[in-house]
């Protein structure tokens, strides 16, 4: 098996297909139709898409801070995609293209970012747990969400997502520790997109690469070409697999983050553009792109004609959501507990008590 076969201490990195979108190990390419590969395409497009929307919005003052996923498209859609809708997926904050797969809608990511707590309401048949942005604090809920699942018989996986930075938090290593223990089937997903923040990978870690973190809790560990969709989509299909049969799986997708951590930085502080060229030709979309064009699946006139459509799409659905999504002052007394406590109860009536004085 996949799995059981890869050793990270050799610090190989599996790939499917190469950078100029040529099969370069047919042995692993995924069992899929014409019409899934185009379906994994158009999900990257339309991630990239909004992602683009999302930025220039928060540049006009319309949304607030916004973490944006340019290069991470095909870490994000391919592990989504190998999810059935009775996994579970707890993300941080950084996983967009996994979001729009398990049915997260476009107008309830954007009212997430706009600042209302009601782009978090998913409805109780996705199973996404909301954006947590602590670092790595969202790991041990996913083993708990595993575990009951483990106790329930059900065949269930959980998938959860960190960051290269995230590996350094302790609740990283308690969760791997705790789930590989009891043998949850937990999928751990690190996108390592080089930089956590300014840091970069090599001050987070002296290990040859993150894969290897698993061999100390018991675990397999497997480093994949980020940027290459179809490996990332084998090696999570094999991964959760494993993880229902076995136990937990760490998965490192070695990516690239194009632009800033967030709105609220300024990369060419602590990297260069020399840093960054390379990666440009590595870039998930083009390498995707020419698979599709080199096989007959995708025309030039398809890929215009899709960007305008799912612009369309991205900035109808942020009008629907505009001016709309204002949280009430009371709602955050009356959300804490099924009751409030006197002390909540108590501080509602000094707020409101404040708002009739001052309306006088």
């Amino acid at each position: 098996m996949l799995i059981e076969q890869f050793n990270p201490l050799e610090d190989k990195m599996i790939q499917v297909m190469d950078e100029n979108g040529e099969i370069v190990n047919a042995d692993l390419m995924p069992d899929l139709k014409s019409e899934e590969i185009l379906e994994l395409y158009k999900t990257m497009l339309k991630a990239r898409t909004i992602d683009s929307a999302a930025l220039s919005l928060q540049r006009q003052g319309r949304l607030l801070t916004y973490a944006p996923n340019l290069g991470q498209e095909a870490a994000q859609v391919g592990s989504g995609y190998a999810l059935k809708k009775t996994d579970w997926a707890v993300s941080a904050f950084r996983e967009l293209g996994m979001w729009l797969i398990k049915g997260w809608t476009i107008e309830k990511i954007f009212q997430y970012w706009y600042g209302s707590e009601w782009g978090s309401h998913f409805g109780e048949e996705i199973r996404l747990l909301p954006i947590s942005v602590p670092i790595s604090s969202q790991l041990s809920h996913a083993v708990g969400i595993a575990m009951a699942a483990k106790f329930r018989g059900e065949s269930d996986a959980v998938i959860a997502y960190t960051g290269d930075g995230g590996t350094s938090q302790g609740e990283f290593h308690e969760a791997l520790n705790f789930a590989a223990v009891y043998k949850t089937p937990n999928v751990f997903f690190i996108q390592n997109n080089q930089f956590a923040i300014s840091i970069p990978s090599s001050k987070q870690t002296a290990s040859k690469n993150l894969a290897v973190k698993a061999l100390a809790y018991g675990m397999p560990g497997i480093k994949v070409d980020g940027n290459d969709v179809f490996a990332v989509l084998a090696v999570t299909r094999a991964a959760l697999e494993y993880a229902i049969k076995e136990g937990p799986v760490l998965i490192e997708a070695y990516t690239f983050r194009m632009g800033a951590h967030t709105t609220s930085d300024d990369p060419s502080k602590y990297r260069t553009d020399e840093e960054v060229e390379p990666w440009k030709k590595r870039d998930p979309m083009l390498r995707l792109e020419k698979y599709l064009l080199q096989n007959d699946l995708l025309k030039e006139a398809d890929i215009e004609h899709l960007k305008t459509s799912f612009q369309e799409e991205a900035m109808a659905a942020y009008q629907s959501i505009e001016h709309t999504s204002d949280t009430e002052i009371e709602e955050i007394f009356s959300h804490h507990y099924a009751e409030m406590t006197p002390q909540l109860e108590e501080q509602l009536a000094d707020y409101l008590a404040f708002v009739e004085r001052s309306q006088r």
